[in-house]
């Protein structure tokens, strides 16, 4: 048979195990009142009380990824994929952010031409960054020109001075 509470009737088997589980995992000791000497604080059976409103789920996700630390990488990627509306349509149709690294937003742009116009543009851009994205950490944009081939690297590199006229 089980115990008894004070004064009470004898505990099952499945309620001396959760009061056993509350009292290791539950951080508090169980004491047993009686109904007569409990007092209802009636701030408790308040049903819509302060700290009882269910909370919507944008609000828990927000403070999810701000206790994880994952505001910043959010807001990076969220500026990724909307380089569009940032930039506007006509120059992201002629460029594509690349990636961002250490505080620095790095565009790809079709050409040369777009590529300086972009660098002219900077200001603009980034004031729109800080505006819309503060939490990206953006300090600065580099625009890329096409790729084009190079021989500073590769097969066709030569070390030291290269290969100079040697008549003169």
């Amino acid at each position: 048979m089980a115990e008894p509470l004070s004064g009470g009737e004898p505990l099952s088997e499945s309620a001396r195990v959760y009061v056993r589980f509350k009292e290791l995992f539950g951080g508090q000791k169980h004491y047993a009142r009686s109904k007569r000497n409990r007092k209802i604080d009636p701030a408790e059976s308040v049903p819509f009380g302060h700290g009882r409103d269910p909370k919507g789920v944008g609000d828990v996700l927000g403070a999810l990824t701000s206790q994880l630390g994952w505001d910043s990488p959010l807001a990076q990627s969220e500026l990724v994929s909307n380089w569009t509306e940032l930039a506007g349509e006509e120059t992201a149709n002629h460029s594509s952010p690349v990636g961002i690294e250490n505080g620095v937003l790095t565009v790809q742009c079709e050409s040369t031409a777009w590529a300086t116009q972009l660098r002219l543009m900077r200001v603009d851009i980034m004031t729109h960054i800080a505006v819309r994205y503060p939490e990206a950490g953006i300090d600065s944009i580099r625009f890329l020109g096409p790729n084009v081939p190079t021989f500073k690297r590769g097969p066709r590199s030569v070390q030291g001075r290269g290969v100079r006229d040697t008549y003169g």
